[in-house]
């Protein structure tokens, strides 16, 4: 690696404290500021914000909500904080439904969260946004659906997932937001699974804007391997489609103890891409109990939880970060 290259700007999600940002709250305002000014001293250049869905369809709300939790960033010293947002379809808001009307609602959703993003500052809005997320499709008999009959069934989904995401890709151009889709495990959603599969799918997206997160969690639980991966960043690359990168370990745990392919997925990566690298841990806070089986010991919060002999969420960020930057500089030459 060129020894002229800089270190990439380390972000984390707040996965490690919440899914759900409450914008309007003052009091969790107040704790948003309070982990982010406790991170920023760690060396954590940007924060990686979930953003909860909402079903009413009162979006202006919504970018106002987070409009108003901007603001407060700003005036508590903030304004240089930089925000990425984590987005998801949802069984409501279905950009491959079979039904127009469902696909247009898909869209008009997918914009708000554009719009929220840019409220933020954000440049980069990522998730799981072409299927809904960790909805399964199930026969008109609620039979489930798997395997061989699975896959021939979301070669339709993606096909008519595709004008929509190529839609939302000219509207979050204008937004000057980029779409990083995530390919996220079999065990959470239906599909893309695979970076193979998201390859296919933005094969009939012309829009640019529209790319690809790749998570490192992901891309080791369920991708083609270490020689696949390459060819498929250069892709990427050459397509101007590799949008954001994710740190993320397999257990979604602590990156400083695990057992993370750090050269085979960074090597590749650092190779074509300049962008932010976000660390993503899933802490053991009650919204990813039962979804993500969590079975370790909660990372306990500051400010929140009763502190104990076990690590905080403080503890394992700054480590986490701590490791990242070292496997960075040492892939890096620097």
């Amino acid at each position: 690696m060129s020894s002229t290259r800089q270190l990439p700007e380390i972000y984390i999600s707040f996965f490690m404290f919440t899914t759900d940002m409450k914008p309007d709250d003052p009091d969790y305002r107040k704790v948003v500021v309070r982990h982010i000014k406790e991170l920023q001293g760690y060396g954590y250049a940007g924060f990686e914000f979930p953003i909860k869905p909402t079903f009413d369809r009162n979006y202006a709300r919504d970018v106002k909500s987070y409009q108003g939790l901007r603001k407060y960033l700003d005036d508590q010293g903030l304004g240089g904080v930089k925000i990425s947002t984590n987005v998801m379809a949802t069984r409501t808001f279905d950009p491959s439904s079979s039904y127009a009307v469902q696909q247009q609602d898909a869209l008009e959703y997918l914009k708000s969260r554009v719009d929220i993003t840019a409220a933020l500052g954000g440049e980069i809005m990522m998730g799981p946004i072409v299927f809904p997320y960790n909805v399964y499709p199930t026969s008109d008999f609620g039979d489930p659906i798997w395997s061989d009959q699975l896959q021939d069934l979301n070669v339709m989904r993606y096909k008519q997932a595709q004008p929509v995401l190529n839609q939302l890709g000219h509207y979050a151009t204008g937004k000057k937001v980029k779409l990083a889709i995530e390919p996220v495990g079999h065990w959470e959603t239906s599909g893309p699974n695979k970076l193979a599969q998201l390859l296919g799918f933005l094969d009939g997206v012309e829009s640019r804007q529209v790319g690809a997160v790749i998570d490192g969690a992901q891309e080791v639980l369920d991708g083609d391997g270490p020689e696949v991966f390459a060819g498929q960043v250069a892709q990427l690359a050459s397509q101007n489609r590799l949008h954001y990168i994710q740190v993320s370990p397999p257990d979604r745990g602590a990156v400083h103890t695990s057992w993370f392919p750090w050269d085979g997925f960074l090597t590749p990566v650092l190779k074509v891409y300049n962008g932010p690298v976000a660390v993503e841990i899933f802490n053991a806070i009650p919204a990813f109990l039962n979804t993500m089986h969590i079975t370790r010991r909660k990372f306990w919060i500051p400010g929140k939880d009763a502190p104990n002999s076990y690590p905080s969420a403080y503890d394992i960020a700054q480590k986490a970060l701590e490791k990242t930057q070292v496997e960075l500089k040492r892939i890096l030459g620097l």
